[in-house]
């Protein structure tokens, strides 16, 4: 059984495709979506989702959020005390999913296709797979996130050719598709994107605005303040998507007045974000050779694109009304579970070619002719420029560059730069070549790119017919079997809540929010309750703690009925 996964920013989620319908897989909870957070207090006790994203703001030096955007870097983070790399982070939520999905399905989960942004870079797509392969999970497809929308959109099933934009705002990166629908095949013809720009940031802007009023700044505030206005502010920021305007109240010694914030001070606070916004959508255009008017529908995808400034920014620029009547939170997940059905060969769903395009230019670094070569350093030589369709293979000329030369080193980048420096280094070869004088032998350099990532290069010496060879397995940095190993044992290490430890926390959670607002006999009540099924729970038999833990639901069920009449 193959499921997909949206591995978010922000939120993930699962879904699957059965009885000829995508189904989605709740976690635990009983949510479809699981916060992208990892928590890990002072022994080593680990919690992966709502829980971990309520001690965000008090606990932050235990808890890491928002790393999808370090993947394919060497960043770290740090929970109590110890060192953890993107990928580890990842491969913990992809576990908790997993689990989840496995106790939906009543079946062991081994196999996936995973979402990634269509903008992300070959070493970010090696790494959202060895993330996989640390949870215990085989990717068979990654799928960008703008053409799993698509295909949730059913725009693979058009009768008529279409063509369509679909624009990501998640809660850290922002991708564009341009995409063509024609006799089965679903063919993207541009992407373009931010990996750096999302809802996070939104809100970012939106609580420095507020704290400026007061004159203040986020380092001036303790962690409890923080949190307060972060929640707050989030709630503010929700209202403001149905509503003109809405009332902050007082709730910080220095911001001891209420404030009235109207959507018009909103969008002039993100106004630089939805520049950057607007940036990429031009280039996608442009890179497409589309006129606006060929352009039939805009998409919206992700949760930040519910901002009314999104739409009107959509709207202005392409002079027509954006869709967005599927959940935008769970479209890119619904369509990761159409593409592991097609995988799988499900009756129920017809064939669809997908063809896609190499998000980033891909090159080699040549000599800088520049008087401020030595400040520069290389240049930066083409041959697959961005937005060509894969699979694909083109060649060009380089010649030597010194007498005598002997050994030419191939260096390959991608990137768009002019400078190598500014471009991510992929790999490269040495290649032998006979003596001559400065430019009299040449070498054809081709590069060969296809949908999964790898890149091969082929090197032939004009003068001899020598030819030289390495293939770029997704380009990315490669972990040896040992160092692979090594991280999962040292997650493996980590005290995982078990399911049932999780639910308990829950339970006790909602218990404690009931003693708050109870008094009198109600009150004492609950505590005793509460007391005596902590004590169950100290004697770590499960048997008997799942029985405890109905009945003590049921009992908390019958207590918040009281509290409603």
């Amino acid at each position: 059984m193959i499921i997909g996964i949206d591995l978010g920013t922000t939120n993930s989620a699962a879904a699957i495709f059965r009885n000829g319908d995508i189904e989605l897989i709740p976690n635990r909870y009983g949510d479809y979506l699981t916060p992208s957070v990892v928590y890990l207090d002072g022994q080593q006790q680990l919690v992966v989702g709502k829980h971990a994203k309520a001690r965000l703001k008090t606990e932050p030096g235990s808890v890491a959020a928002v790393f999808k955007r370090a993947m394919g870097s060497d960043a770290t983070f740090t929970l109590a005390g110890k060192k953890y790399s993107a990928v580890e982070l990842s491969a913990l939520v992809l576990r908790v999913i997993k689990d989840d999905a496995e106790q939906h399905l009543k079946t062991a989960i081994t196999e996936a296709v995973i979402s990634v942004p269509a903008y992300f870079n070959d070493h970010q797509r090696k790494a959202t797979k060895l993330a996989a392969e640390m949870a215990g999970l085989t990717v068979n497809r990654l799928i960008n996130e703008p053409t799993a929308a698509a295909m949730a959109y059913g725009l693979h099933n058009k009768d008529e050719e279409s063509n369509f934009m679909v624009l990501d705002l998640g809660g850290g990166t922002f991708d564009v598709s341009i995409m063509e629908y024609f006799d089965g095949v679903l063919e993207v013809h541009a992407s373009a994107g931010d990996n750096f720009l999302g809802g996070e940031d939104f809100l970012d802007a939106f609580v420095g605005a507020y704290l400026r009023q007061f004159e203040l700044t986020v380092g001036e505030l303790s962690a409890d303040d923080l949190r307060n206005v972060y929640q707050n502010l989030q709630n503010a920021l929700h209202k403001l998507s149905v509503s003109n305007s809405v009332v902050i109240p007082p709730m910080l010694d220095k911001a001891d007045r209420e404030i009235e914030i109207t959507r018009d001070d909103f969008n002039h606070a993100v106004m630089p974000l939805l520049e950057r916004m607007r940036q990429p959508m031009e280039r996608a255009i442009r890179d497409a050779d589309l006129t606006l008017d060929e352009l039939d529908q805009v998409i919206l995808v992700g949760g930040a694109t519910r901002m009314p400034c999104v739409h009107a920014l959509v709207a202005q620029i392409f002079r027509k009304m954006p869709t967005r009547h599927l959940d935008p939170d769970l479209v890119v997940a619904m369509g990761t579970a159409i593409q592991a059905g097609l995988v799988a060969k499900d009756e129920a769903l017809d064939d669809v070619v997908l063809t896609d395009v190499c998000p980033y230019t891909l090159g080699v670094a040549i000599r800088n002719h520049s008087a401020f070569a030595n400040r520069q350093g290389d240049s930066f030589s083409p041959i697959i420029e961005r937005n060509c369709v894969v699979p694909v293979s083109k060649s060009s000329d380089y010649s030597t560059t010194v007498d005598d030369q002997e050994l030419l080193d191939l260096r390959i980048f991608q990137g768009e730069s002019r400078l190598v420096k500014n471009n991510v280094y992929l790999g490269g070869l040495e290649v032998r070549v006979p003596k001559n004088k400065a430019g009299h032998e040449q070498v054809e350099v081709r590069f060969s790119y296809d949908m999964n990532g790898i890149l091969e290069v082929d090197v032939t010496v004009v003068s001899t017919g020598e030819k030289t060879n390495t293939l770029i397995d997704n380009s990315g940095k490669e972990l040896s079997p040992a160092e692979i190993k090594s991280s999962r044992e040292k997650l493996a290490a980590l005290k995982i809540h078990p399911r049932d430890d999780e639910l308990n926390v829950h339970l006790l959670h909602r218990a404690e929010r009931l003693y708050e607002i109870m008094l009198g006999e109600l009150r004492e009540s609950l505590r005793q309750a509460i007391a005596q099924f902590e004590q169950i729970l100290s004697q770590q038999n499960p048997d008997v703690i799942l029985s405890a833990r109905e009945g003590f639901s049921r009992y908390l069920d019958d207590l918040e009925q009281q509290v409603r009449v």
